[in-house]
């Protein structure tokens, strides 16, 4: 009689759990609803197949873009190359949380509450109260932030305005730390102020997924962590042209704000890849303090995307804008690049132009060609073609140092503007003549 009765109770409670499914197979709950959004400034790339490759006769005989079809997933593209302003934003926040972390600290180290000059700026303490997680790291002494430097249990309190005009400093403490972050008063002209760019280090972390899936073994052994200065190397406009005056471009372009809407030059492959990082943790931060579903990481596009993106769904075109020439029927020059043999100026601009100038392609992306060389994720081998998949293409090898950038500059020939034509930069090399866009992948299959 028990047994009849205990079995009769499960049979209530399995019937009791599974009342909404009537028993059927309808998938785990996992609490969240998805809907795709659209990042802001970037546009949407379906998925697709294109012949990849020169469309008609190797011009220069390089033998390093044979035809091939491949088919690449759906991803989001930004509408234009990365912006001074953009990249600005991103030097901002690093310049930020320095000062923050600075004042925070003497703060601590001299015990200040609240009220009591820089206690004002001093770390926030991280509430665990409510949380038995929370409180399950702390007892375990596991790193919750990516500073290890900051005392354990708190945080950067980014509530707090920072002063940044001189005339409102509230303390001489205050003005000692911010000043630190500026080049030394032995180091100015005309006593002018300019920020320190030798302060503004960046550190991100990143799983090495290739290697992993290779070698096996603990996933703390493929956690990379980077470390780097960020700010775009100014010196290109000088470097890059022996003995040509462009002192001004090497002066004013990155900082100046009648360049804001232009792209960011001087930016290596290591730095695209570190701003790709922070702007995937400034998103997912915000996403995950509201409650929402974080989303894959920005990242640099593979070359098989960009050559994809490029020809905007026109399949053997040798521009994004078709072709075969690089100009309208009116004869108007349809990208920023060298035409007329050296006559610079014959396209309406001596160097770069605003990121949205020109038309766009049939995808909506701008500048595919000309104005600025964009860096891509993809290692540079004059054989990849022959040996890299036809699904989602991309050659990695961690040795190679040269990575593949696309679509000529302001300083190229028609040649380099066309879809299909391969070039390289050593990925630790900065020029006035390459920039980058960033891409993310599609959640879902977005057909």
């Amino acid at each position: 009689m028990k047994k009849l009765l205990i079995f009769a109770i499960s049979a209530l409670t399995l019937i009791g759990c599974s009342s909404n499914q009537r028993g059927e197979l309808v998938g785990a709950e996992n609490g969240n609803s998805w809907t795709p959004e659209q990042p802001l400034g970037m546009t949407y790339i379906p998925a697709g197949s294109f012949t990849m490759g020169a469309a008609d006769y190797d011009v220069a005989a390089t033998m390093t873009a044979p035809s091939k079809t491949v088919s690449v997933a759906s991803f989001y593209m930004d509408e234009t190359e990365i912006t001074n302003n953009e990249y600005r934003q991103f030097v901002h926040w690093v310049r930020d949380s320095l000062v923050r972390y600075k004042l925070a600290m003497r703060a601590y180290e001299e015990n200040l509450t609240d009220d009591e000059g820089l206690g004002y700026y001093r770390f926030k303490d991280v509430d665990t109260s409510e949380s038995p997680y929370y409180q399950y790291l702390m007892d375990k002494n596991d790193a919750m932030i990516d500073e290890p430097e900051i005392p354990e249990g708190r945080v950067l309190d980014w509530s707090k305005d920072i002063v940044w005009d001189v005339e409102n400093y509230p303390s001489v403490e205050y003005a000692e730390i911010l000043d630190s972050m500026y080049v030394p008063v032995e180091e100015r002209l005309y006593g002018e102020r300019i920020l320190d760019s030798r302060k503004l280090k960046y550190s991100y972390y990143w799983l090495d997924t290739q290697k992993a899936v290779k070698e096996g073994g603990n996933r703390n052994k493929f956690i990379k962590k980077e470390e780097l200065f960020i700010y775009p190397d100014t010196a290109v406009w000088v470097r890059d042209f022996s003995y040509s005056y462009n002192e001004p471009m090497q002066r004013d372009y990155f900082w100046h704000a009648a360049y804001n809407d232009y792209p960011v030059v001087g930016v290596t492959y290591e730095q695209a890849k570190a701003f790709c990082a922070w702007r995937t943790k400034y998103k997912n931060d915000w996403l995950r303090a509201n409650g929402n579903p974080t989303i894959n990481p920005f990242r640099l596009p593979t070359e098989a995307e960009w050559e994809y993106a490029a020809r905007g769904g026109l399949e053997y075109s040798t521009y994004p804008w078709g072709g075969p020439y690089a100009q309208d029927d009116r004869g108007c020059f349809m990208a920023n690049f060298k035409p007329m043999r050296g006559d610079y100026l014959a396209d309406g601009a001596l160097y770069t132009v605003q990121a949205d100038a020109y038309y766009p392609n049939d995808y909506g992306l701008y500048n595919m060609a000309g104005n600025v060389s964009e860096w891509t994720s993809t290692a540079y081998d004059v054989s990849a073609y022959y040996f890299v998949s036809t699904m989602n293409p991309n050659y990695q090898d961690s040795g190679n140092k040269r990575k593949v950038i696309r679509g000529g500059s302001w300083k190229d020939v028609a040649y380099y503007l066309q879809v299909s034509t391969r070039d390289y930069e050593y990925k630790d090399t900065a020029r006035s003549y390459i920039g980058f866009r960033t891409v993310q992948s599609y959640q879902g299959t977005g057909m």
